[in-house]
Parts: structure tokens; sequence; C-alpha cells
């Protein structure tokens, strides 16, 4: 008898966010000698919590979601961390993501620890009852797990100002009338009308967008007439391009969730967001540019390409194909390891994420700080702070970089690292 099974070629592995912030991470130890014990402590996480809750939707039937909170490192303050509403979320992202944000805030001189988390779900697919029904039992759920001096969630990917509004209220609502509004920056990116911050919508693309401008500066080059590319229309995106485009720049290329456009003359941001705004959040069939392969988007010809969706969007498949000069990373990890090797083998230069997109975590201490001390800031000055704070990391992380002729990632990295380390070297490890 013959045997027809024929056997299947193992396929490879694919590297997940998780691998890439380890080897970061151990990289960046390694060229400081990190002491063995704090390397063995910012290996792991410090808790990780799976929530499965039941919701009821519209039509009366239950649901029910998983939502994660994973809490890394708390040595210099209370775990910071956003919350995504996405397909993709699961522990070991979450894990990646709890773990950069802990490098992020360091480098960023801030007295935060760091975290991550968020429900697995396609928000597209429930109403805005649904959502906030989900948004606030999740919430319950969550209970002592977060709180203003413990762990303070902020919007990640698909959540927004709203998200935090029905959180706020969930949780100061669990507490006694006389300490409502001593909670209400359990998290941060609220509206402005309930605690939040002027300016906080627009910190991390604005930081994004900062940080090159200090690219340029430093290499004395103008950011007029220098063409970019982006991946993802949020937020993010939206208000790197918003800004770039008043220094001069020029988008040449977008992509988002539904497709990809291209225009070598020129695509105007306003007409595109607001095209996106009554086109359900799409920028599908956008007339001022033509349509284009998604698979061709990273291709582009262009100065600088800022990713600024998910993580893993560049991969040793597209690194090759990629003509920017620059990298800015609006995303958390949206360049994988080996993406990366290739990348800086060419000559181009990453601005890494942990300093990259860090405005929006800036911005959300500054909102911290005004709720904890009954303040109001005003624009202009929260810029001006924002600004300032970014200058001085951009100039530590880049003068690292030179001296020890490393990139400018486990440069960072050395730097947030090596503030922890004198954290526990201080303090000690208890008992």
């Amino acid at each position: 008898m013959t045997n027809t099974q024929t056997l299947e070629k193992p396929q490879p592995v694919k590297r997940g966010m998780l691998d890439n912030v380890l080897e970061q991470f151990n990289s960046a130890a390694d060229k400081i000698d990190l002491n063995p014990n704090v390397r063995k402590i910012l290996s792991i996480t410090n808790t990780e919590i799976i929530i499965h809750f039941p919701v009821r939707m519209d039509n009366g039937n239950v649901e029910i979601f998983t939502g994660y909170r994973v809490q890394h490192n708390n040595a210099l303050g209370p775990y910071k961390g956003g919350l995504r509403y996405h397909p993709t979320v699961d522990i070991d992202a979450a894990r990646a993501l709890a773990m950069w944000m802990t490098w992020k805030t360091s480098l960023a001189g801030l007295p935060y620890g760091g975290a991550k988390g968020g429900i697995q779900i396609d928000p597209s697919k429930y109403s805005k009852g649904e959502l906030e029904r989900i948004t606030r039992r999740f919430t319950y759920a969550l209970g002592e797990n977060i709180g203003p001096e413990h762990d303070i969630p902020a919007p990640d990917v698909n959540t927004n100002d709203q998200t935090m509004a029905w959180i706020a209220d969930t949780y100061m609502s669990t507490k006694s009338t006389s300490e409502r509004s001593k909670n209400q920056h359990v998290v941060t990116g609220k509206p402005v009308g309930s605690g939040g911050l002027e300016g906080r919508d627009r910190a991390t693309g604005y930081g994004v967008f900062l940080t090159i401008k200090f690219w340029a500066e430093k290499n004395n080059e103008s950011l007029k007439g220098k063409t970019f590319i982006v991946q993802g229309f949020g937020n993010v995106g939206y208000w790197a391009s918003h800004f770039l485009e008043k220094e001069g720049a020029k988008m040449v290329g977008v992509q988002d969730a539904y497709g990809s456009l291209q225009n070598k003359e020129g695509i105007t941001v306003e007409d595109l967001f607001n095209y996106g705004k009554a086109n359900n959040g799409s920028i599908v069939g956008f007339p001022e540019a033509d349509a284009l392969d998604g698979k061709e988007f990273f291709g582009l010809d262009c100065d600088i390409c800022i990713p600024a969706a998910l993580g893993n969007q560049i991969t040793k498949e597209n690194a090759h194909s990629i003509k920017a000069t620059l990298i800015a990373e609006g995303a958390n990890g949206p360049t994988d390891v080996e993406g990366e090797k290739i990348l800086l083998e060419r000559g181009i230069t990453i601005i890494p994420d942990i300093m990259c997109n860090s405005g929006g975590v800036i911005g959300s201490y500054f909102e911290w700080l005004q709720n904890r001390n009954g303040e109001l800031w005003q624009m202009d000055e929260i810029l001006e702070k924002l600004e300032k704070k970014l200058r001085s990391t951009f100039k530590k992380v880049s003068a690292y970089s030179e001296e020890k002729e490393i990139d400018m990632r486990t440069a960072a990295f050395a730097i947030a690292i090596e503030r922890i380390e004198k954290a526990y070297v201080l303090r000690g490890i208890f008992p």
C-alpha cells in the first residue's frame, strides 16, 4: 500500500513584537553591561491581567469579550500606557507594548513605569452604545488594578477621548462621593471639558514632527520641499502631516486600513482629513490622488517615511524597497529587528519609537499633573513645554549615539535602562 501523505515544509515562525522588544532590550543591556539582577527583573513583567467579561448587545444577546492589562515595571513611578481596541490584541502584544512604555517613560524623564492593554475586538462592528457598555464593563472588571497613583491608562489604537471619559466616569463612580474628584486622573487623554489637556489630541503627532525637525536642524537641512509618506492617517499620522506641511514639506503618499494613495505633486493634508471625516474615516476614493497597491507603499519615492499604524510593518520583506533616508516611528514597534538591520546597513536613519512618539505620554504627564494640582494650562504653554522636553531628549540620544558609535534606538534604550538600573541600585530590592 502506497502512503500518499506528503510532509509539508515547516514554515518559519514569524517574529512577534515581544521577540523584537526583548532583542532590542538585550542588545542595549549588553552595551551598558547592565547589572545581571536588574536584567532579570526588566526581562519579565510584574503583573499580567486577563479578563473575560460579558456585555449585553443592542439585540439583547450577550457576548463575551477578552481584555488585557500588562504592567511591566513601576520602579520609577505608577504604571502608564494606552488601551487599544483591535483584533490583534493578545497577551504577547500587551507584554511587548508595556515594555516599550517602560523605556519610553524612562527616556522622557517622567515619573512613570510602563503598562499596556486593551480588548480583543474590532470596534467597527459595534455601535457607540455597545462600545460604551464594553468599555464600562471592562473598567469595572479591572477594579483596583488601575488607579491615579497606580496604573493610568490612556488612548491608543481605536480608542479616544470619549473612551477615556467613560473609563474615568465608571472608575470615579466606584468611589465615595467625597473621593470622586480626586480620582479624575485615573486616565489621561480625556476630553478638554472633562479634565483633559488642551492640545493632548495633537501631542503625539506634534512630537513626531518635532523629532523630524530636530533631526533636520542637526543635519543643517530644511524641511521645506522635503517629501514624506505616512502609514496610518489617524490621530498621529494626521497631526504629524499637518505640522510637516506647515513647515513646507509635501505628503506624496498615505496608507490607512482601507487603502493606499499616492500623488507625486503632493496631497493636501487638510483636504484629505476632511474627505476622510465625510467618508467613514477612509481615505479610499480621494479625488486628488491615485490608488496604489498596498504592497508598493513603502517603496514610494520620498525623503521621510512615517509608519504611524501598527507594529511589525517594516520587515526584511520590504526594507530593501524603502527609498526614504529617514524613518520616523510614529507607531510602537513598526520596524522589526530584521528590517532594522537592513535599513541601518543601507545608511537609513531611524528615529526610534520610544523617542519619536513620546509626545503623547509627555502630554499625558502634563494632564495628570494638571488634574492632580487642580490647574488649567494654556495650549501655547503646553506645546512649549513639550518641545523643550523632547529637544532635551533628542540631544541626549544623539550625543550618546555619536559618543558610543551606536544607532539611535540602542542609544535611546541604553539611556532609558540606565535610569531604571540606577533606581534599583539606589533603592535596593525588597526584602
